[in-house]
Formats: structure tokens, C-alpha cells, sequence
């Protein structure tokens, strides 16, 4: 079984930390879609980097699928990149907290249609990047996302989904906050855990209803293709966001220890 972490998770807040240090990354996610299955913890502890556990509400973990249009990546201070900067998305990730209590996302797969950034995140961020043929279609209030995986394998892996955008999300319940407000990516870097701060505005979210759903991506990541319903679907139009450099040392840890996991709620909509 996975060890607890020595200090109690850190408070979900829907707003970001203050980043210290230089800005590693620029980018904006556009056009997103949300979709999450609640899976059992111990399928998703072996899959999560040293020194981190799965992070569980109600007693579940999630895996989720999320797809966007990745906007302007910029690298280093430098502007944003309109071609080769811009391209489809489509992540499996799971959600970890590590042994100082800071909560974050772990990415089991980042489908991305641009080599170039695929071998950047690959090389210099040790991200598990993957080159895929890919497209993001809306119509009205519908969304198509495809994907089909060329290198590395396995190839063919495909990543199909459709969703309709619903009525604004003005209260997200705690668990939105729980699936949405992450403010770091636990990874590993040189043989050393680390986590990638992380920060952009609160999210606008909208409810969203899941019309379609080919895939198998989850399978590829190494998880079960979950059974049954996803537990939430979401939509955002998109956030700008921005990459500190890797935190070291704790940057936030609970004065005391709650009995439940606590959330911040917004005063009003999400914004």
C-alpha cells in the first residue's frame, strides 16, 4: 500500500498560488472538455511518480481524459509561437499528493499534433509527450475532439470524443473544485521528484454532456477503461497560463490538520 503523505493535504483553492522565479512557460488552453471517471486507488498508486500517493475524494480517485486546443506556447520568456506553438491536445492524467501535502496532476499521456513541442516536452521537461494526428471541431454548442497516435506507440491509439456545452457552472460543487483547481504537475526529473507550478485566472467552466466517446487512450496509460458513466463532464472556453520553475521545498502547507478535505468556494460566478 502507498505510504501517507507527513503532511495533510493542502487546502483546494479555485485561485492560484503566487509563482516565485522566472516564468519557464507561456500558453493558453482553449476550448476544453472535461471528462472524469472515478477509478480505485490502488489501480492508480503504482502508476504515480516516488514520493506521491493518490490524492481521493470521498474515498475514490479519478482518472481523467481532458482535450483542449493548446495556444501560443512560448518557452524561456519567449513570445508565443502562432504554428508551432498551436495545436490539439488531448491528456490522460490522475490526481497525486505528495509527502509535504502539496496536491497536483499526473500526466500518464499528452497526445499533442506538433513533433516539435511533443520532443521539447519529452526531452527537456520529461513529460510522456505523444505525436498524434489530431483535430478540434465545434459546431454551435458541440465540440469534436480526434485523435489517432503516431509515435511512440502504441500507434493508432485513437482518442475520440464529442461533448455539448451546457449552462454556466456558477457554484462548481466540491467536486469540480477537486478535479479542476490544480496548481502543479508531480513528475520526475533526473531521478528526483519535483513539482512544475503552475498558475492562470480561476476557471470559467460550464456543465457539459458527454454525446460521444471512442477511445483508447486510457487503456494505452496503463488504467482499466473505467465502467459505467464519467462522474463529471466539464467544458471551459480557456484559460492563459503560466510555468514557474520546479518547486523544491514545500510552498504551501496547512496550518492544521482538517478532517475532511477543505474547499474554498467562490463568492460568484467563475471567472
Amino acid at each position: 500500500m502507498p505510504s501517507t503523505p507527513r503532511t495533510a493535504p493542502e487546502p483546494i483553492s479555485a485561485d492560484p498560488p503566487v509563482l516565485t522565479g522566472p516564468t519557464l512557460l507561456t500558453q493558453s488552453w482553449l476550448d476544453l472538455a472535461f471528462v472524469h471517471w472515478a477509478v480505485d486507488p490502488a489501480d492508480v498508486a503504482p502508476l504515480l511518480p516516488p514520493g506521491t500517493v493518490p490524492d481521493t475524494f470521498d474515498g475514490a480517485a479519478h482518472v481523467g481524459l481532458v482535450a483542449f486546443r493548446m495556444h501560443r506556447v512560448g518557452w524561456f520568456g519567449l513570445p508565443g509561437v502562432p504554428y508551432l506553438g498551436s495545436f490539439p491536445e488531448t491528456n490522460v492524467r490522475l490526481y497525486s499528493v505528495d509527502e509535504h501535502g502539496r496536491r497536483g496532476v499526473v500526466f500518464r499521456s499528452l497526445d499533442a499534433s506538433r513533433l516539435l513541442p511533443v520532443a521539447i516536452g519529452r526531452w527537456a521537461f520529461r513529460i510522456p509527450y505523444v505525436w498524434s494526428r489530431m483535430t478540434v471541431r465545434r459546431d454551435g454548442d458541440t465540440l469534436t475532439y480526434t485523435s489517432r497516435r503516431r509515435w511512440p506507440g502504441p500507434r493508432g491509439a485513437r482518442g475520440d470524443l464529442t461533448v455539448r456545452i451546457g449552462a454556466p457552472v456558477t457554484e462548481p460543487t466540491p467536486l469540480e473544485h477537486f478535479l479542476t483547481a490544480r496548481w502543479g504537475l508531480h513528475t520526475t526529473a533526473f531521478g528526483r521528484p519535483r513539482l512544475l507550478p503552475n498558475a492562470h485566472p480561476r476557471w470559467p467552466l460550464h456543465r457539459a454532456e458527454l454525446l460521444a466517446y471512442d477511445e483508447d487512450l486510457v487503456a494505452a496509460a496503463g488504467l482499466t477503461r473505467p465502467p459505467g458513466e464519467p462522474v463529471s463532464v466539464l467544458h471551459s472556453p480557456g484559460v492563459p497560463v503560466r510555468f514557474g520553475p520546479p518547486a523544491r521545498t514545500p510552498a504551501r502547507i496547512p496550518t492544521r490538520i482538517p478532517t475532511r478535505i477543505p474547499v474554498q468556494r467562490p463568492a460568484g460566478p467563475a471567472s
